[in-house]
């Protein structure tokens, strides 16, 4: 653990709740792709199958349940609360487009060929590009109302300061993750044309 890895656990928790907070505020959907928020609980689900048979500790047990409970509560709430009004007119991303490859590439670049392992990198490939079918909502409709934006900023944060972590780590344990770090460049890459907006645009109480 380093200030790194704490910093991108609350800023990826934060994302979560600020998520949530603006569902049930405005008891609307609207703006918010279901389709990332599937494909975000199926990243924290095959991540965390080892939630009940490998213990590390209590902060990372905690973490695994937070985030697990955030996600699915998240998508109860687009699909089933709130689901007249979700926008589904613009939520069109086709999902096969990335899960067809996700899968191909899990099965074809791995550390080991077991089940849980497989199942670990496909989250890893696919928590890095489960946020487009949100960012083509935004650039169909054509903006983002401002939490939703928060939201899109503090995920982002999350991913650049874990880029920073696994830094960290290489410096003092001399830790190397090829996978998790190719994937959370890539991750990084989708958010920086978002982040030079935010910084342009929201920060000075512009529209996206």
């Amino acid at each position: 653990m380093n200030v790194f890895r704490i910093l991108g656990d609350l800023s990826h928790l934060l994302a979560m709740i600020l998520l949530l907070g603006k569902i049930w505020r405005s008891k609307s959907c609207a703006g918010i792709s279901g389709k990332s928020q599937i494909l975000f609980a199926l990243v924290f689900t095959t991540r965390y199958l080892d939630l009940f048979t490998n213990f590390i500790s209590i902060y990372n047990t905690v973490m695994k349940v937070v985030f697990l409970l955030c996600a699915y509560i998240t998508v109860y709430m687009i699909y089933g609360k709130f689901r007249k009004t979700f926008d589904s007119e613009n939520d069109t991303f086709r999902l096969e487009f990335l899960l067809v490859p996700v899968i191909g590439l899990s099965f074809l670049e791995n550390y080991s060929f077991t089940p849980l392992e497989i199942l670990w990198t496909f989250s890893i490939y696919l928590e890095s590009v489960a946020i487009l079918p949100q960012l083509f909502m935004i650039s169909k409709t054509g903006e983002a109302e401002t939490i939703t934006t928060h939201y899109l900023f503090f995920l982002g944060l999350y991913r650049a300061l874990y880029l920073a972590n696994w830094i960290r780590r290489y410096q003092t344990e001399n830790f190397y993750d090829q996978i998790a770090v190719v994937s959370g460049v890539v991750q990084t890459i989708f958010y920086c044309d978002f982040f030079y907006l935010y910084v342009t645009k929201v920060l000075k109480g512009k529209k996206l």
